[in-house]
């Protein structure tokens, strides 16, 4: 193997480590019943983790800055096990992917906040029934290119607000990334092969999940909620 070969290795196995205990740390953290805001930002240190609006406020007070922060995690509780949602988080919840990245940008409109320094995405989510949870973990910026967001959001856009917004959700949904399907046929999709249990679209879903995997390329934790 050649050099940067071998470096090249090197540094992927050391992403994967990274995200295998990022993903480990919030299993066990959010596994916690207190922690009931949806949003959260975690700081570089990977351990200090804060609730969206807590964090905005720490910004405005200048006590934290917005390159220190490393994960934006969106933390779900669910009360009936949706198994669209469970092995497909950032497909049903087309949005975390979106507030994540233009909060990277540095951009400011509810759930976005100024967080530049982020480097992943995560979704948490609690299926209260059940008693599961799954956790996923994707770098951000890897999906933002694979989603083409960088090319969605105009570099022209100096304020997001609520037209923004829709705009660039329309687009996001309009494309054809998933096995020649748009996010709403997917959702679609899904949930007729989920809730209805109609076996004649298992090679849709299929070629969906093979296009989820290569587009998010998610670290994936699936465990227990409580005993």
């Amino acid at each position: 193997m050649k050099i940067d070969e071998l470096l090249k290795h090197l540094e992927n196995v050391e992403i994967k480590n990274e995200i295998r205990e990022i993903a480990h740390y919030l299993e066990q953290t959010f596994s916690d019943k207190k922690r009931r805001y949806l949003f959260y930002i975690m700081m570089k240190d990977k351990k200090t983790i804060y609730g969206i609006n807590s964090y905005g406020e720490l910004l405005e007070d200048n006590k934290v800055s917005p390159g220190d922060a490393y994960i934006f995690i969106e933390n779900d509780y669910l009360t009936q096990y949706d198994l669209a949602s469970y092995f497909y988080p950032f497909l049903v919840d087309r949005d975390l992917l979106l507030y994540a990245y233009l909060s990277k940008l540095g951009f400011e409109y509810y759930t976005v906040v100024p967080a530049t320094g982020l480097k992943y995405v995560a979704s948490v989510k609690h299926f209260l029934d059940v008693n599961r949870a799954v956790v996923e973990v994707v770098d951000i910026d890897t999906a933002a290119i694979n989603t083409n967001l960088l090319t969605l959001i105009r570099p022209s856009i100096k304020n997001i607000g609520h037209d923004e917004l829709q705009e660039i959700e329309s687009q996001l949904d309009s494309q054809k990334l998933f096995a020649g399907h748009d996010s709403n046929e997917v959702r679609r999709i899904l949930h007729r092969y989920y809730e209805n249990h109609d076996t004649s679209l298992a090679k849709d879903v299929e070629a969906i999940k093979d296009a989820y995997n290569r587009i998010f390329k998610p670290f994936r934790v699936e465990f227990k909620r409580f005993q």
